[in-house]
């Protein structure tokens, strides 16, 4: 069923009347006062499975869940920043926007929760798979349509631990964000991804105290240099959005996999040259937890297409091998 936007009176629309979408037949929302949609998608649907991969570890200033069953996340978007919160109630989705991106933000909701998606494309060759797909039926592959949000944390991800490249967003988001429109701002203390040129003036010696190297960070700067033409490959076909961001030096197959997942929805992008990944895909498919990027991607051309949502089952399966080799060892270049 099509989605549609509703009135929502608050503490701020009450004494200014119903505030809903401008050219709608609304007024434009005051400030504190958000646009609602409503959309009941026409399929089962899992919050957490879907969003998930949005969250760049626990104080992830752009996302946040919250106990009542929402889930915030801000973004900046091409009419500015804004903030989004959805929850699922009785087999709809309700959502509340805020700030000059609100309108772009609720217009896209089916996408951002999966519309494009199509699961049913996917054909499992395993029993592991199979049963998961089963188990899951909630997930679908989220779109974002934004590839800088997406595209700085994973390069912030190059060859560190996660818990390094979390920090760094953290702390970096933090301090040249802006506080999210709405409740999120205040009583959240979310923050909205800073503009390409805000990344642009960071000072070196900040890259070094959020623990970024100078390589990641150079590739950073070559990037929002070409923000917009890096956004535009939201609107390619995954590959040809991948090749794109692979123009930019530093960034490789790995990132761009990791970008276009998140804003193009690809369900084929599969993530070569990750730590992990490779042992946990050979573990599951072949019983090899040694395997390399070739046995992955060997172990997953039966799922060609739809590569990428093989992977993702694999890890919601939980049968991954048990740690016997080192972990990663953090570098603390801000002590260097």
């Amino acid at each position: 069923m099509a989605g549609r936007y509703a009135p929502r009176p608050t503490r701020t629309s009450v004494r200014g009347g119903a505030v809903g979408v401008p050219g709608r037949g609304r007024l434009p929302a005051q400030q504190g006062s958000p646009r609602t949609r409503t959309w009941t998608p026409p399929w089962p649907l899992d919050l957490g499975l879907v969003l998930g991969p949005l969250r760049r570890g626990p104080g992830d200033p752009t996302f946040r869940p919250t106990p009542d069953g929402s889930f915030w996340r801000t973004s900046r978007t091409p009419g500015g920043p804004g903030t989004l919160r959805v929850a699922a109630r009785a087999g709809s989705v309700e959502a509340e926007a805020w700030g000059a991106g609100a309108e772009w933000l609720l217009d896209r909701l089916p996408d951002l929760l999966g519309a494009q998606d199509e699961p049913d494309a996917f054909t499992a060759h395993h029993r592991l798979l199979a049963v998961t797909h089963r188990l899951r039926p909630g997930l679908r592959l989220t779109r974002t349509g934004l590839v800088m949000e997406s595209l700085i944390p994973s390069i912030l991800e190059q060859k560190v631990t996660t818990d390094e490249a979390y920090r760094a967003w953290r702390l970096l988001v933090r301090k040249y964000g802006e506080p999210a429109p709405g409740p999120a701002g205040a009583e959240l203390r979310m923050a909205v991804f800073p503009e390409p040129r805000t990344w642009a003036l960071i000072p070196s010696w900040e890259w070094h105290r959020a623990g970024v190297d100078s390589k990641r960070s150079a590739t950073i700067l070559r990037a929002v240099r070409v923000a917009r033409r890096l956004e535009e490959a939201a609107a390619m076909e995954p590959e040809d959005a991948r090749r794109r961001l692979e123009l930019i030096p530093g960034i490789g197959p790995w990132t761009s996999a990791e970008t276009v997942q998140r804003s193009n929805g690809a369900p084929d992008a599969v993530t070569v040259g990750d730590y992990h990944l490779p042992g946990i895909v050979g573990h599951a498919l072949a019983g090899n937890r040694n395997a390399d990027d070739d046995e992955m991607l060997e172990l997953l051309a039966p799922y060609a297409g739809q590569r990428h949502r093989a992977a993702r089952l694999i890890l919601l399966s939980g049968n991954t091998p048990p740690r016997r080799a080192p972990r990663m060892t953090p570098r603390d270049i801000a002590a260097l």
